[in-house]
């Protein structure tokens, strides 16, 4: 293993450890807000995962989320554990194959006002389903599972997705997405078929938000698609990676932990203007930090770095 892998490696195995303890010390209202930053900390490098490199903004999030949750929901109780999660990955895979094929074509606004539609239209579909097929607007889900469990699947899948975007990112499709990210055009042109790879991460993504999901679900003892579909969960997401920075793997995180807390407080104690609050924190992020904190923390250090005249004279 060369050493610029086994660094991060080495970091991120550390810091597993110790987040791992993390339901050993905390109490209930401690592990619950736990839980939420570990799910927005998912969810959040995982759209980076695609929209980092590619520059497609997805509003698409809580669309895998929902299926996720609503397949613990119609599967939980007829499935082994691993089996239901095995299931729902599989769902979210071939819808983000499907979608990815027939939209990825789209670039810019378009393709942002499509995802989306794509997330109301799932919805209406699964509430049109639940009402005249089931009789029911919603589900109940009654799993054994704790809070204590929720945690460290959700753990274990961002262990997974971080080292997933390590490899990618060293690897020749992370190369080809970055070209394609930056002109779509050469990179057809270099002979990259810039579909394939698109829809290949736009997959992966996928099924790391709707395995979040699922394991969320048992969180819920009711699931009705306004709850799985809360299109404000997308925005959300795209409101961390953005002021954290897609540029660095770790830069979602660095929004997901200061605006978790910060939604958990607006949700709490002003729960009549939350939207308001949440549209304002959005303008105020991308005016002030276009880039993110990583952007900032770049430009910051090109601005404290001599340039070669002043280099000279000092020497």
């Amino acid at each position: 293993m060369n050493a610029p892998l086994r660094i991060p490696l080495i970091a991120g195995a550390a810091v597993l450890a110790v987040l791992a303890g993390v339901p050993l010390v905390a109490d209930g209202y401690g592990l619950s807000l736990a839980i939420n930053i570990l799910n927005y900390a998912v969810l959040a490098t995982a759209w980076a995962m695609f929209s980092g490199p590619t520059r497609y903004v997805s509003l698409a999030t809580v669309a895998f989320f929902g299926i996720g949750a609503y397949t613990v929901a119609v599967l939980g109780e007829a499935l082994p554990w691993p089996a239901v999660l095995a299931a729902a990955a599989l769902v979210g895979l071939v819808v983000a194959i499907v979608v990815g094929l027939s939209t990825l074509r789209l670039a810019g606004v378009y393709f942002v006002i499509f995802t989306f539609g794509l997330t109301e239209l799932i919805r209406q579909l699964v509430t049109w389903y639940e009402v005249n097929v089931s009789n029911s607007i919603g589900r109940y889900v009654f799993l054994d599972i704790s809070q204590e469990q929720i945690y460290w699947q959700l753990l274990a899948l961002g262990a997974v997705l971080f080292l997933a975007t390590l490899l990618l990112g060293r690897s020749r499709l992370g190369f080809a997405l970055r070209i394609i990210g930056a002109d779509e055009t050469v990179a057809r042109h270099c002979g990259i078929d810039t579909t394939r790879a698109k829809v290949l991460l736009f997959a992966l993504s996928a099924v790391f938000m709707t395995l979040s999901g699922a394991i969320m679900a048992p969180r819920w003892t009711y699931i009705d698609p306004a709850i799985a579909f809360n299109p404000v969960m997308s925005f959300q997401v795209l409101i961390m990676a953005l002021l954290g920075g897609v540029q660095r793997l770790y830069g979602p995180l660095l929004g997901v932990i200061p605006l978790a807390l910060l939604f958990e407080y607006l949700g709490a104690n002003f729960p009549n203007h939350y939207s308001i609050l949440l549209g304002a924190v959005f303008m105020i992020i991308v005016y002030l930090l276009p880039n993110g904190v990583v952007g900032l923390a770049r430009r910051l250090r090109k601005a404290d770095r001599p340039t070669a005249p002043a280099a000279r004279e000092a020497s």
